[in-house]
């Protein structure tokens, strides 16, 4: 059995196609089944069933694959060693970033973070948190940055900052009035949200549970992007919540429609996480220092309270 054995079965399980696994895998396709078939000769099992189409993992499989990934994983931290060992900060790392955080804070550590460490290959991706956590789990991403906490025993995470919600209310709106708003002047019914598959709505969703017994989860309008819902409430069609790091880049006119909250302002933790084998540490601090180093200046807001971007 070799480590080259089992990344070619994790890429055959991934794309759930031989042919398609090998172009990935930078191998002919009768390589790559030669060498699967030997594997499967070897432990007298199947791995796949390949009577179905797309290709499938037997029971067996499934278990195989995941011990593989941990397998192929711990051999990658010999190289860690190594870099560390010398003092090395460089090679390809694949980052994930949620679409409420990707906007606004990439532009703002990127090339900072590019001067700093030009040997480090970052190959950036905007996945919802969703997405993010199955990528890690399975080996796709090195890292990523979302809100958190997420309570989940596989993931490891590293607070970067937190991000208090600001209330964007336009004119002629019952709450513009107020220079400043409480959580329970929230109301449900007449908020714009994110559509389903953010977690930023899901915050929003669970800050004004706390002041209702219910929510009804059908929502007159949503949107795929918080521009949008600027732009709908500009229009009159209800308030919405923004990120901070949202609010520093409308135009003045619009920042007459924000509106903060009384302390403790609600927030979001937003954390480095990355998988609990912590593959490519020197790599992820230096996304930590740099990041950390960079929003000290931005966010100096310190009285708040986390609001969780699980679903309740």
């Amino acid at each position: 059995m070799t480590i080259t054995q089992l990344y070619y079965v994790l890429a055959v399980a991934e794309n759930q196609n031989f042919t398609k696994a090998a172009e990935k895998c930078f191998v002919t396709q009768p390589t790559l089944s030669m060498q699967i078939q030997k594997l499967e000769d070897q432990l007298d099992i199947q791995i796949f069933d390949r009577s179905k189409k797309p290709i499938e993992l037997t029971e067996v499989g499934k278990k195989i694959v995941t011990q593989a990934r941990n397998i192929v994983n711990e051999s990658y931290r010999i190289q860690d060693i190594v870099d560390q060992q010398k003092g090395f900060i460089g090679g390809e790392f694949k980052l994930g970033i949620i679409p409420t955080i990707m906007p606004t804070l990439l532009p703002m550590f990127l090339k900072n973070f590019i001067k700093k460490h030009p040997k480090v290959k970052l190959k950036i991706e905007e996945l919802t948190t969703e997405d993010i956590i199955t990528k890690i789990k399975e080996g796709h991403l090195d890292a990523a940055i979302a809100a958190t906490p997420l309570e989940d025993e596989s993931i490891k995470e590293r607070v970067l900052y937190f991000e208090p919600f600001v209330s964007y209310i336009p004119k002629g709106h019952r709450l513009h009035v107020n220079k400043k708003i409480n959580v329970s002047d929230l109301d449900i019914d007449d908020m714009l949200l994110l559509e389903d598959g953010h977690c930023f709505r899901d915050g929003v969703i669970n800050l004004c549970k706390v002041f209702k017994n219910h929510v009804d989860d059908k929502f007159q309008l949503e949107s795929g992007s918080i521009e949008t819902l600027i732009k709908l409430s500009n229009e009159g069609l209800g308030m919405t919540l923004l990120p901070y790091l949202h609010t520093l880049d409308i135009n003045d006119k619009e920042k007459e429609n924000l509106h903060y909250f009384n302390e403790p302002s609600p927030a979001r933790e937003v954390s480095i996480i990355y998988h609990k084998s912590e593959l490519k540490m020197q790599i992820i601090e230096a996304l930590q220092d740099v990041i950390s180093g960079i929003i000290r200046g931005a966010i100096a807001f310190q009285n708040v309270k986390i609001i969780s971007p699980l679903p309740k």
